[in-house]
């Protein structure tokens, strides 16, 4: 390890110590509490955040992900967003970020209509020339309003349309040569180049937000079989994720919509449902009513499933980051699976690693992803080396800090000259390899003022089963029905 990155290790931030620690080696597997694995549609899966310039001004783009392991090409019913789910992006600024407390939520509201609901061809009546056209006849519609939490204002930034799903040849324009028999594209490096429907659905709203919501590839990648399977390890190792899909919404926000740029905000996620529900009697349609109540929220990668014991993975679900402190700092600061790890690596100075974590506890405590917005743009992902068409940025590393990957801020010093993290967990990219990130910080110690680094370390996945694109929304293709495969 460098005597930079070693430095870099030690970045501090107003809301805490923002250093390279998350929680676990289990990264994101979508399973990350009892309950809500009954309830795909509202289970997230993750969280991004992340600078770049959208529609020629300087954003914060998030994005969440629901519905884990979508097999693409079902029939006849098929994923889809829920109607009565809802789904919402927080931002917190300023002082709310070490609170825990959202400043802004960008709430996403759908709605399903059918254009014939006698037959039983739900989704696909022909081919699909054209997003919403007389073939697509499931299409929904979403909007997306903006909570002020400082004032109670509600405002509807406005509203878009869902693509289809890629079930093959009834959208043939998702896949290589426009051929639905062939695999879904590769991730592209322009605007021109995505396919036509992700370009049909992209939504510029009020006061310069972009939207986008729809089914995508799943980018995380990870062994996560391995790493549930009693921690053994395999090399080459398989991306659990690998052939599934996911439903996303992607949105870029303004910086100087939210105060501008000079400051750290903190992002998550959350979706709700409303409290009861009368049931159809055979005649009439089933009743939702009552105040929403939140029955999940994700942050940053890792902490529920591989932090949080057993006993309080619900409540995590159903609360919120100003209660972290007080309910969940005691599984950040004394991480079980660090005494897990300890088991598996054969160092004699390895004592010391799982209890009195201040470092976990300095990111994910309260569990927002804090995102510096002064720096210049991250850099971003697309298909790596293979890919020469849609490369990664140059300086782009999956291991963020630990492969020298780093962005200047304006707003704190950072280890020296404000350098800080390009990637996790400062902000969140697509391509960020959290798993190995993880593990890496783990089995290190990041407390002492010279920290000890083990490593580079992780699950022997290195990349996504797609590229990315690097345009918005970033996630890859959705894969196409016909044609993908697991590992």
């Amino acid at each position: 390890m460098t005597t930079l990155l070693q430095k870099a290790l030690l970045l501090t931030t107003a809301t805490g110590v923002l250093v390279l620690t998350p929680a676990t080696a289990r990264a994101s597997s979508h399973m990350d509490a009892p309950l809500i694995t009954l309830d795909d549609a509202a289970n997230t899966t993750d969280v991004y955040a992340f600078v770049q310039t959208e529609n020629g001004r300087k954003s914060l783009v998030t994005a969440l992900g629901v519905y884990p392991f979508e097999e693409p090409g079902i029939g006849p019913n098929k994923f889809n967003f829920d109607d009565n789910v809802l789904y919402a992006i927080h931002v917190a600024a300023g002082q709310d970020v070490a609170a825990g407390r959202p400043t802004y939520s960008y709430e996403f509201t759908f709605r399903t209509k059918f254009k014939n609901a006698k037959t039983i061809l739900q989704s696909y009546l022909g081919v699909i020339t054209d997003v919403d056209d007389a073939s697509q006849n499931l299409t929904q519609f979403y909007t997306v309003t903006r909570v002020d939490h400082r004032t109670g204002r509600r405002v509807r930034l406005g509203e878009g349309v869902v693509p289809p799903n890629n079930q093959g040849n009834a959208t043939p324009f998702y896949n290589q040569d426009d051929d639905g028999e062939n695999h879904a594209k590769d991730g592209v490096a322009s605007f021109d180049e995505l396919d036509r429907y992700t370009k049909q659905s992209i939504t510029v709203m009020d006061d310069g937000h972009v939207a986008f919501a729809g089914q995508r590839d799943d980018g995380f990648y990870g062994d996560i079989q391995a790493v549930f399977d009693l921690l053994k390890l395999r090399n080459p190792g398989k991306d659990a994720q690998s052939g599934f899909n996911l439903h996303l919404m992607a949105l870029a926000i303004p910086v100087d919509e939210i105060g501008g740029d000079r400051q750290v905000a903190g992002v998550w996620a959350t979706t709700s449902r409303r409290r009861f529900t009368i049931l159809a009697d055979g005649v009439h349609k089933s009743e939702r009513f009552g105040d929403w109540v939140q029955v999940a929220r994700q942050g940053n990668p890792l902490f529920n499933e591989g932090l949080v014991a057993i006993e309080d993975k619900d409540l995590y679900s159903r609360t919120s980051p100003s209660t972290d402190k007080v309910l969940f700092q005691k599984y950040a600061q004394n991480p079980e699976l660090a005494k897990l790890l300890n088991l598996l690596v054969l160092e004699p100075d390895i004592a010391g690693i799982e209890t009195g974590r201040t470092d976990i506890a300095g990111i994910f405590i309260p569990d927002v992803i804090k995102v510096d917005l002064s720096t210049d743009a991250a850099r971003l992902a697309g298909g790596g080396p293979a890919h020469p068409t849609n490369p990664d940025d140059s300086g782009f590393s999956r291991l963020s800090i630990f492969g020298g990957d780093v962005l200047v801020s304006k707003v704190q010093p950072g280890f020296g000259k404000g350098v800080v993290p390009g990637g996790w967990p400062n902000g969140r990219r697509f391509g960020d390899d959290v798993v190995d990130i993880a593990v890496t910080a783990l089995i290190s110690d990041l407390r002492p003022s010279t920290p000890i680094i083990r490593g580079p370390a992780g699950d022997n996945v290195d990349g996504n089963d797609m590229a990315f694109n690097k345009v918005f929304p970033y996630e890859s293709t959705p894969q196409n029905g016909r044609r993908h495969m697991h590992p």
